[in-house]
C-alpha cells in the first residue's frame, strides 16, 4: 500500500486514471518519477492554457518572490492587484470596448460561481436561477444546484433549490430550445418563477463538450435583455483563449451582464479566480462577499505578464484556431470509419463521442500507457475530451494527435 492509499482521502480521482507519481512538468509534457514523459492533452482541467512551468511566467514569478512581493492579501491594496487591474482594463476590456468590474472572490471557480449567483440575486431581488441541461458550474452548493449532473448533485445532500433547467443548446434536436423558455417565462401558468439570471456556459466542457451555436447564444442573449433576466456566461474553463478569443462568447458578439474566470486566468497554474461585472451591478456592502485567499498576488504577477504576453496582439488567438482546425480535420478523418463515432469542438475543446461509452474510458486508458493523458466528459463518461495546451507545437500537436488515433483504433477497430 502506497503513502497516497494509506493517508489520502476515496475522494482522489485523476490518479485512478492515471496510476503513476508525476515529478516535473515542462511546456505540454509531464514526467514521472521513473523517467516516462507523457503529452498533456488535460492542461489541468483548463488551468493551464499556457502550459507547465511556462518560462516567461516563471521568471516574473521568481523575479517577484526574490524580491519580498506581497504573497497573502485579502483585499489589500497592493502594487501587484493594481498591475494587473491596468493590464486588465488595457489589454483585455478596452481593445472589446467591455465597460466591467473587477471582483476577487475566493480564488476557484465555483467561488467566483457563487458570487455571481449571489450579486445577481442580490440585484434583482428574485430567487429562481435558470441554467441547462449538462451543464457544470462546480462542486459547493450554489454551484451545483446550477449544475446538471445527477450524480454530482447527488454529493450535495441536501435540496438543491431555487433552479429551473433549461434545454442547452442541440439537446432537444432539431426543437427550439429557446422557444421552449420564452414561452415558460412568458406565460403565467408554466410554474417557472420570474428568474434572477441565466447561467450558461459557451462550450459545456464536463458535460460533453456540447458547443453552443453563435446564433442561439445572440438570441439567449436578446431573450434575457427583453425579459430583465441577467446573462451570466461562465467562462471558467473555456476563456483565457481557449476557443480562440479570450472570451468564448466574443464569437456571439453579446456582452454579458456577468462573466466568471478562474482556471488560466492565474496564468501560471495557481489559484485566482474572477467575477467580471457591469458597473450598475456593483451593489455589494463591502465585505459582503470575501474570502481569505482572494489576495493571491503570485497569481496577480502571472495573470498579469499572461495577458501582456499572450493577449497584446492576436498572435495566440491565430495560433489556437489554427490548431483547433487541424484538430478538428484529424479527428473528422478518425471517426468516419467507426459507426458510433462522431466528433464535435471549437477552437482548442474537442470531443470524440462514443455511442459504447466503455470505449471511451478504454481509449482513455490506453491512450495513458502510450504516453498521452485525455480525460473523458459526458453523462456517461462517453466523451473523449482533448484540452492540450494553448501553446502547444505544432510538432506536439500531432503527436498527441497520432497518439490518439492509435488508441481508437486499437479499441474500436
Amino acid at each position: 500500500m502506497t503513502v497516497f492509499e494509506e493517508l489520502e482521502s476515496n475522494v482522489r480521482g485523476y490518479c485512478r486514471s492515471w496510476p503513476t507519481v508525476f515529478d516535473t512538468a515542462s511546456g505540454a509534457w509531464l514526467r514521472d518519477e521513473n523517467g516516462k514523459d507523457y503529452l498533456d492533452f488535460f492542461a489541468g482541467a483548463g488551468a493551464l492554457n499556457y502550459g507547465h512551468n511556462n518560462p516567461v511566467l516563471k521568471r516574473a514569478l521568481i523575479d517577484y518572490l526574490v524580491g519580498d512581493g506581497i504573497t497573502h492579501g485579502l483585499d489589500m491594496s497592493t502594487v501587484a492587484k493594481r498591475r494587473l487591474l491596468e493590464t486588465l482594463r488595457d489589454t483585455v476590456f478596452a481593445p472589446r470596448g467591455l465597460d466591467y468590474k473587477v471582483q476577487f472572490p475566493g480564488p476557484t471557480g465555483a467561488n467566483a460561481v457563487e458570487a455571481a449567483l449571489k450579486l445577481a440575486r442580490k440585484v434583482t431581488g428574485r430567487q429562481t436561477i435558470l441554467n441547462f441541461t449538462n451543464a457544470f458550474h462546480g462542486m459547493s452548493l450554489g454551484a451545483l444546484s446550477v449544475t446538471g449532473n445527477a450524480a454530482k448533485r447527488a454529493g450535495a445532500g441536501v435540496p438543491l433549490v431555487h433552479v429551473t433547467p433549461m434545454p442547452y443548446d442541440g439537446y432537444l434536436d432539431a426543437a427550439d430550445e429557446l422557444g421552449w423558455m420564452r414561452r415558460a417565462l412568458d406565460d403565467p401558468s408554466s410554474g417557472v418563477d420570474q428568474p434572477a439570471a441565466v447561467i450558461v456556459e459557451t462550450v459545456q466542457g464536463e458535460g460533453g463538450v456540447n458547443v453552443a451555436r453563435a446564433e442561439w447564444l445572440r438570441q439567449l442573449a436578446e431573450l434575457c435583455v427583453a425579459r430583465g433576466v441577467m446573462l451570466i456566461v461562465d467562462d471558467v474553463q473555456m476563456g483565457c483563449g481557449r476557443t480562440g478569443p479570450f472570451f468564448s462568447f466574443e464569437v456571439a458578439g453579446i456582452t454579458p451582464d456577468i462573466v466568471t474566470l478562474s482556471k488560466s486566468i492565474g496564468g501560471y497554474g495557481l489559484p485566482m479566480a474572477l467575477v467580471l461585472f457591469k458597473p450598475e451591478l456593483d451593489q455589494w456592502a463591502p465585505g459582503e462577499h470575501n474570502g481569505t485567499f482572494r489576495g493571491n498576488n503570485p497569481a496577480f504577477v502571472t495573470a498579469r505578464v499572461a495577458l501582456e504576453h499572450y493577449w497584446s496582439d492576436g498572435a495566440l488567438q491565430k495560433a489556437v484556431l489554427a490548431k483547433g482546425e487541424r484538430t478538428a480535420q484529424a479527428l473528422v478523418e478518425l471517426v468516419a470509419p467507426f459507426p458510433g463515432l462522431s466528433t464535435r469542438g471549437r477552437g482548442l475543446v474537442h470531443g470524440v463521442v462514443f455511442e459504447d461509452a466503455s470505449h471511451a474510458v478504454k481509449v482513455c486508458q490506453l491512450a495513458f500507457e502510450r504516453g498521452l493523458l485525455v480525460e473523458t466528459s459526458g453523462s456517461a463518461d462517453e466523451v473523449v475530451k482533448l484540452l492540450p495546451p494553448l501553446t502547444i507545437t505544432d510538432d506536439e500537436l500531432e503527436r498527441g494527435l497520432a497518439l490518439l488515433v492509435g488508441a481508437v483504433e486499437a479499441i474500436c477497430g
